[in-house]
C-alpha cells in the first residue's frame, strides 16, 4: 500500500517540486544559521535524546577515543554527547563560530568549516546525522560520502532516510545511500541497523523522522 501511494502521488510531488526555486544546499544552511534559525527539530527533544543514546552507547561500548562529525550544525544535538575528543565540521561559517563560543568550556571539542577541513584528518568514528537527505546536489552528496568514509578509522554512523523519494520541500532529497556504500566502500560492512522508534508521521513532523541509524564497521585496519 505504501508503494502504491508513492506511485499515485509522485506526479503531484514532481509538479510541486519543479515549481519551487532551486536550492544551493551549502548557501541554504549558511543563510539559515545567519538568520538565527536552528538545525531543525531533529536536534532537539526526544529525537535528539534517541540519537544521543545510540551514539553515546556505541562510543562507550567500543571505547571510541575520537569523533568527527560532518554537518555539526548549531550544536543542539552535541549538548547531549559524551565524546572524549570531537571535531565538528560544517559548511556554515556562522554555525562554526556559534559552536566555538557555545562549547568554549570544552577544550576537547573543536570546530572548523568544511572549506578548512584537512582531508588527512582521521578519527575512530565519523558521524553524519540528518545530513544526507539535505544534500540535493549529486556532487555534494558524493563528496560528503567520500569524506565520511575516508576519515574513519573504525566506524561510520549515518542517521538518515535510505530510499529514493521525492519531497516537495526544495532542500530535501531522500537518497538510498546504502547503494553508494556497497558500490564504493567494500572495506566497510553494515554492523547494525537501528530503526527509529519515532517513524515519520506527517501529523507530528517535529517529533518524528524518516531517519534510521546505520552503523558501518571498517573490515580491515588502516595501514600505519
Amino acid at each position: 500500500m505504501k508503494e502504491q501511494l508513492k506511485t499515485l502521488f509522485r506526479p503531484l510531488v514532481v509538479a510541486v517540486r519543479n515549481r519551487l526555486p532551486k536550492v544551493d544546499s551549502r548557501q541554504y544552511w549558511e543563510r539559515r544559521y545567519r538568520a538565527g534559525l536552528s538545525s531543525g527539530s531533529g536536534s532537539y527533544g526526544r529525537l535528539a535524546r534517541f540519537k544521543a543514546d545510540v551514539i553515546n552507547n556505541l562510543v562507550a561500548r567500543e571505547n571510541v577515543k575520537s569523533v568527527i562529525e560532518f554537518g555539526s550544525g548549531d550544536g543542539g544535538q552535541l549538548e547531549l554527547a559524551e565524546y572524549p575528543d570531537y571535531l565538528g565540521v560544517d559548511v556554515s561559517e556562522t554555525a562554526v563560530r556559534h559552536c566555538a563560543r557555545k562549547f568554549a568550556d570544552r577544550p576537547n571539542y573543536r570546530f572548523v568549516t568544511l572549506h578548512d577541513f584537512d582531508p588527512m584528518t582521521r578519527a575512530e568514528l565519523t558521524l553524519s546525522l540528518d545530513v544526507i537527505y539535505h544534500l540535493v546536489e549529486d556532487r555534494f552528496f558524493a563528496e560528503h560520502m567520500a569524506q565520511l568514509f575516508d576519515s574513519s578509522e573504525r566506524f561510520v554512523v549515518i542517521y538518515s532516510s535510505n530510499e529514493e523519494a521525492l519531497d516537495a520541500v526544495p532542500h530535501v532529497r531522500h537518497r538510498r545511500f546504502a547503494d553508494w556504500v556497497s558500490l564504493n566502500r567494500p572495506d566497510f560492512a553494515l554492523d547494525r541497523h537501528i530503526p527509529n522508534p519515532y517513524p515519520f508521521d506527517p501529523n507530528d513532523p517535529d517529533n518524528t523522522s524518516h531517519a534510521d541509524f546505520y552503523i558501518y564497521r571498517r573490515l580491515a585496519k588502516l595501514p600505519a
